[in-house]
């Protein structure tokens, strides 16, 4: 185990956070509370003191950028584009309105703009949830039956994805079309984490191709080389680490989400930064989420 720079970057603490995204222009990084619907902006200026906070109308799970004045906000009942400027809401596409008991959950963008988008049952029932590819309008299921999906992200050349199952413990590497994100051939077993603490939760990858992942339940943050071995583990001052995505105006950090859903009482007074954002000094160059291309 490897400890680097961790600070505590926001001290809100979040009952489930995730959806990190980073704006290089105004240098400000964006994450979503799913379960109390809230959206979190904050500029990376030391002299900021602490987040803006808006309140949602839907339980959003992702943040992504489409340009320099709209996001992406993947949700429990589709897909909108939120104005920066006022936050106004406007529904993109549906996502899964025949499964009212289902939630949107981890997504990323592809480097063709296409977004891949997770959802799930808002308990956690097995099998529930599915893995979309968005390009646009146009909403194509890419896998079914999991559970928890997660670790969605993307190799440089875009021509890997990954994603994990959290419950089953799996990170699983699929061929791409780099050109629409789409699958060339079924997945395989990248890392095989069924054994183990934690689950393997968000991810992001850096500019050598390393697969970084948030460790939820175990207090780490884990590197996985692009030939399926883990090369780097990073403790971090939280019990239940989510999401990470690469910030700051040399990416070179990792603003990480966390949560408390689960903790009971003593878990959280054992977990005293529980829900806390925090930003991680890894000491490696990462990527910028790519933009979603809304005329897809």
């Amino acid at each position: 185990m490897t400890d680097r720079s961790v600070v505590i970057l926001d001290g809100t603490r979040c009952h489930l956070g995730e959806g990190p995204s980073y704006d290089p222009a105004t240098d400000t990084v964006w994450w979503v509370d799913i379960l109390e619907s809230r959206l979190f902006e904050r500029s990376l200026d030391p002299a900021t003191t602490s987040a803006r906070i808006h309140a949602l109308p839907v339980m959003a799970s992702d943040v992504a950028a489409i340009d320099a004045g709209r996001h992406l906000l993947s949700a429990d009942d589709g897909l909108y584009v939120r104005t920066i400027a006022t936050g106004d809401l406007s529904l993109l596409c549906p996502l899964e309105a025949d499964k009212p008991g289902n939630r949107s959950n981890d997504g990323r963008v592809h480097p063709s703009g296409a977004l891949w988008i997770g959802t799930m049952g808002r308990n956690a029932e097995p099998g529930r949830g599915c893995i979309y590819h968005v390009a646009g309008r146009r909403n194509t299921r890419l896998y079914g039956g999991l559970t928890t999906p997660n670790g969605i992200a993307f190799s440089p050349d875009g021509a890997t994805g990954y994603f994990v199952d959290t419950a089953e413990g799996i990170l699983r590497r699929v061929a791409l079309d780099p050109g629409t994100g789409l699958p060339r051939g079924e997945p395989e077993t990248h890392y095989d984490h069924s054994v183990g603490d934690g689950g393997i939760d968000g991810a992001a990858v850096d500019a050598d191709g390393l697969i970084w992942t948030a460790r939820f339940g175990a207090s780490c943050l884990d590197a996985y080389s692009p030939s399926g071995e883990r090369v780097r583990t990073i403790t971090v001052p939280v019990r239940q680490p989510t999401c990470p995505t690469f910030a700051g105006r040399s990416l070179d950090r990792l603003l990480v989400t966390t949560g408390y859903e689960g903790l009971d009482e003593a878990a959280r007074a054992a977990d005293p930064d529980h829900g806390r954002t925090l930003l991680v000094d890894v000491g490696v160059r990462g990527l910028l989420e790519p933009a979603f291309h809304l005329d897809a």
